[in-house]
């Protein structure tokens, strides 16, 4: 064992330690998040037109902070892009987070000093759990890659400005930067097909441990080594040992992805995003990931079917109950106040509390009044999987067909398969009618003969890698949408049908 291996088993039995301290005590360690963030940022422009100075309880902060989204604090970032310091956090930040919105074009998200350890350590402690956990440290001593954006950076007003990933990669630890893949020159590449090519020639001789990414470009990444080598991953990597993922549910996406490693391997998901780094998987064999109460970040949730409310019910922490889709709303030290991710979760566990992310608060399909959710077509997807499990799933998104050439209106299923069912309407089926179990609003619909069953779409092999690079957004951090409530996604698909 080397050194790396030989050194993280204590340092992750003391971080799983300080971890199950919080845990035991998530609202009070929620309470002083709150107090100390409202303290720091009350001078700050945003504190003073806000009243933080006279908050002494939650019932305060809720009337004076408003929830939104990146529209709310727009015109408070904008100050800071003109240099202006003290606006939504003391000083300046450090960087901005540069980040696509599908309603604000662009957006900037503030990182600071105070808020650069929420994303570095919580990536780490990601790790040391699974390490604490599974005894396995080997992966540490070998070549690590994390498929991720450039890491080249611009400056706004002499902030440094760029993609979240390529902001961590500069900080990634000095004991790791001498094992890490790809080189900084491959990383800088901006065209992703290229970017993959290259991660193909650096790293098809190396021993690669621990590989890091989005499932769909990790599952590129791997097409496009078998493709060079005629061999599976397993054989490429004989020491490939951990997966490491996050930003999207990782079922559909499984049994394709191990059939390429040609072994399952252990996998660790966790939660980042430009705003916090929310959650990470904290054990080996319960649902969930464990959020994050003491990093930083003071939670708020709103039930989901609230969201649109002149007034919505905002809760805290010890509020929350199990089973409830909830919009995730946060406070923090970098600056974001009332702020809405856009993501919607459900607590599976509240000793500890952990959560599964849902889908969008944006979304979802409700043209005929079903509203079905993220969470709900992928365990339809999974389960239909599961009863023909040779099937395997590339990608898929779902939208509304509101005025079919024939027959009643239904969702259309878009659907790229690694290897399509036997059957594929009793596949079809299947869908179906488990989300009519999931979803007693679309289950009404379809007894009621306002919906018919769901038609899949087959598409062509690369329809949404096509996609995604039409849109500019091939690769990095960026994930097809589940589900629309428009035909906009599946007007280009359906040009792609088999």
């Amino acid at each position: 064992m080397g050194i790396r291996s030989v050194l993280s088993k204590p340092f992750a039995k003391y971080i799983v330690n300080q971890q199950n301290k919080w845990a035991s005590r998530p609202v009070e360690s929620q309470e002083s998040i709150k107090t100390a963030i409202v303290k720091k940022a009350s001078e700050t422009a945003f504190g003073k037109d806000h009243g933080f100075k006279d908050i002494k309880s939650y019932e305060d902060f809720k009337r004076a902070v408003p929830v939104g989204d990146y529209e709310v604090i727009r015109p408070y970032v904008d100050r800071i892009k003109t240099g202006e310091p003290d606006v939504l956090w003391p000083g300046l930040p450090s960087y901005f987070a540069k980040t696509s919105g599908t309603t604000s074009g662009t957006k900037y998200i503030p990182i600071t000093r105070d808020s650069v350890p929420n994303h570095i350590n919580s990536a780490r402690n990601a790790l040391l759990n699974y390490v604490h956990n599974s005894g396995n440290s080997q992966f540490l001593d070998g070549n690590l890659i994390f498929l991720s954006g450039s890491p080249i950076m611009t400056k706004t007003s002499g902030i440094h400005t760029g993609r979240l990933s390529g902001i961590v990669n500069h900080h990634v630890p000095a004991y790791l930067r001498s094992n890490q893949m790809p080189s900084f020159e491959t990383n800088c590449i901006e065209d992703w097909e290229e970017k993959v090519d290259r991660i193909v020639e650096e790293t098809c001789k190396k021993n690669m441990t621990l590989i890091s990414g989005i499932p769909p470009w990790v599952q590129m990444y791997f097409d496009k080594l078998t493709l060079k080598t005629g061999k599976p991953i397993k054989d490429i990597f004989p020491d490939f040992s951990l997966f490491v993922y996050g930003g999207v549910n990782f079922a559909p996406y499984r049994a394709k992805l191990f059939e390429s490693i040609g072994k399952t391997i252990d996998s660790v998901e966790t939660y980042p995003a430009s705003e916090g780094f929310i959650a990470y998987q904290d054990t080996l064999d319960q649902e969930g990931l464990l959020l994050l109460l003491d990093t930083g970040i003071f939670f708020e949730f709103i039930p989901a079917d609230e969201y649109y409310n002149e007034h919505p019910t905002r809760l805290s922490i010890g509020e929350v109950k199990t089973g409830v889709n909830y919009a995730l709303i946060i406070n923090s030290n970098a600056g974001l106040w009332g702020y809405s991710i856009g993501d919607t979760i459900q607590f599976v566990s509240t000793d500890p509390y952990r959560i599964l992310v849902t889908g969008r608060i944006k979304h979802f399909i409700s043209a005929f009044g079903e509203h079905v959710i993220g969470q709900e077509v992928e365990k339809a997807i999974n389960h239909a999987v599961k009863e023909q499990d040779h099937t395997e799933i590339t990608e898929f998104t779902v939208a509304p067909q509101v005025n079919p050439d024939s027959g009643l209106p239904r969702h259309q299923w878009f659907v790229e398969f690694g290897r399509p069912p036997e059957n594929m309407e009793q596949f079809a089926s299947t869908i179906d009618q488990k989300l009519r179990q999931l979803n007693s609003y679309y289950d009404d619909l379809i007894s009621g003969n306002i919906l018919e069953q769901l038609e899949i779409v087959i598409l062509k092999k690369n329809s949404f890698i096509d996609y995604m690079k039409s849109q500019g957004k091939l690769g990095g951090q960026n994930k097809v949408p589940r589900l629309s409530n428009d035909r906009k996604i599946a007007n280009v698909l359906i040009k792609n049908r088999e």
